[in-house]
């Protein structure tokens, strides 16, 4: 009996607990996960009775898997604020020692009114274990050849361990890939060397920036509505406009934040949980990608810090088909408008989203699986014959639009097409935490979400007249009109022409049994 009252208690981690958990929800008996995990029922109770704890905590990051207790910090916001700037850094790929945490501490402790605050030894050890961060020495001699060496041995090891793990469960239909790039929507062929490099921190250049969010599956049969974040909340552009083949958000910089990123998260996990489905979602470790909230039918995985250029399939060629086919309907649009005699006027935000979204759905899947076999993540055949990179296919016939557009209007003989796509790859398209932002976000919760004020820096183009069901229908007639003249009319394009008159006239019976058709046909 003394033996058994000395009996040491065994602890478990976060980790071990969340595989207790697993193997109760994958339908084996509860006696059987006990006896496995040599716990009593009354633990085991107590693990499904917690569980939803411990998932927030692991999915919030808030505590390492390894950690077994979960008591809060003494002064909880100091150890908030200081974790926050940690991920910023190590998102980054920037090694840390323990004493820059200490200072850190200090200074964050002192703008929150801390003054008794000590970061002692004793207060960075538990703020380790508390988070599960690992601090290596690093010898100072051989430091760059470390982080130059640092992402082949990443990548290597991702590909070897982390990523099988990840796909196991998964098919390419329900692996996906999200990631934002920055564009400069209004840039003129002639102002390309201008913008080249440009990262676009805050100043006029803000108001003429947009941040882009593309999600595509690795089988390339899925790609989602892209999210467009831009300055003005309100554009005038946008006024009477209810469809859009995106969705827009905007605050003060154009960048991603992390509620704006967390807004859309839930939003795919409510779609995913109508639907049914579980999927894996692959994503870099930027600022806004940072905080995630709980979600029940997506698992993300993040990609290794600073390897995302060989690892992450829009940047493999996704993103830059999308800014080809960008650019080139934005050569169109200056072309047509040059040939007419009008003067040059830049796109409004709305063409923007428009050329944008074209753009996205115009990328083949063949692409699309290309990329991401090209990161080693998948390996699947392409299921189209037809192989080769969009970016590569209209490749005459852009440059032969480039060429006239340069002529026109004086782009210097060095500025090629390839440096017009490109202009906007340096842009920021996150915001990168400051010690005050950190702060405010422990004090108030302050949001920086702010859009900037309605219609500020847009351009402004006369109110477009609203259009009528009836002018619309007879300009499709004129378009059927049109296309019969013309020689090689692939049948798809015929096809769209009936998809569209089938809506307008869809549009006019339901209509019907409410109004007075002649009523409805002065509506839009």
């Amino acid at each position: 009996m003394a033996d058994k009252g000395n009996k040491k208690r065994r602890q478990f981690s976060l980790e071990e607990k969340m595989k207790v958990v697993e193997a109760v929800d994958s339908g084996r008996r509860k006696g059987d996960v006990a006896k496995e995990f040599g716990i009593t029922p009354s633990t085991l109770s107590t693990f499904l009775k917690d569980r939803t704890k411990f998932e927030e905590k692991v999915r919030e990051a808030s505590v390492g898997p390894q950690r077994k207790r979960m008591r809060n910090a003494l002064y909880d916001d100091i150890d908030k604020a200081v974790f926050a700037w940690f991920q910023e850094i190590h998102a980054k790929n920037i090694l840390v020692t323990g004493s820059v945490i200490r200072k850190k501490a200090l200074n964050l402790a002192n703008m929150l009114g801390y003054d008794s605050f000590q970061a002692s030894v004793g207060w960075l050890n538990r703020f380790r274990d508390r988070h599960g961060i690992t601090l290596k020495a690093v010898c100072r001699d051989n430091s760059d050849r470390l982080m130059n060496g640092l992402g082949i041995d990443k990548v290597n090891e991702w590909h070897a361990g982390e990523i099988i793990k990840l796909i196991a469960d998964y098919r390419p239909d329900d692996i996906f890939n999200a990631d934002e790039t920055g564009v400069f929507f209004q840039l003129l062929p002639q102002h390309t060397l201008a913008a080249k490099g440009d990262c676009c921190k805050g100043g006029k250049k803000a108001k003429q920036r947009l941040t882009a969010l593309f999600c595509c599956n690795a089988s390339g049969t899925e790609k989602m509505r892209p999210l467009i974040v831009g300055r003005s909340a309100s554009p005038r552009c946008l006024r009477n406009i209810h469809s859009l083949p995106c969705d827009y958000r905007a605050n003060q910089w154009a960048w991603m934040t992390q509620d704006l990123f967390n807004e859309w998260l839930m939003q795919v996990d409510a779609r995913m949980k109508q639907a049914e489905r579980r999927i894996l979602l692959l994503i870099d470790n930027c600022s806004a990608h940072n905080m995630l909230p709980r979600l029940e039918r997506i698992q993300v995985g993040y990609l290794p810090s600073n390897c995302t250029a060989v690892l992450q399939p829009l940047n493999l060629g996704i993103i830059h088909t999308i800014k080809v086919l960008y650019r080139s309907h934005l050569l169109k649009h200056i072309l047509l408008q040059l040939s007419s005699s009008q003067d040059q006027e830049k796109v409004d935000i709305k063409q923007a989203m428009d050329m944008i979204a074209a753009a996205w759905w115009s990328v083949k899947q063949s692409t699309v699986v290309k990329c991401w076999q090209r990161a080693g993540i998948i390996s699947m055949e392409c299921t189209d014959s037809d192989v080769e990179e969009a970016a590569n296919e209209p490749d005459i016939v852009i440059e032969k639009l480039w060429h006239s557009v340069a002529i026109a209007t004086c782009v210097p003989n060095e500025v090629h097409f390839q440096d017009f796509v490109t202009a906007d790859d340096d842009l920021i398209i996150s915001q990168e935490l400051m010690d005050t932002e950190v702060i405010q976000g422990m004090v108030s919760g302050e949001n920086t979400d702010e859009a900037g004020s309605e219609d500020e820096g847009e351009v402004s183009l006369p109110e477009q007249p609203k259009i009528t069901i009836t002018e619309a229908i007879t300009s499709v007639q004129k378009l059927r009109q049109f296309i019969s003249t013309c020689v090689g009319v692939p049948d798809a394009v015929f096809g769209q022409l009936n998809g569209i008159d089938e809506y307008l006239m869809r549009r006019v019976t339901q209509t019907l049994a409410d109004s007075k058709i002649t009523d409805f046909l002065q509506t839009k």
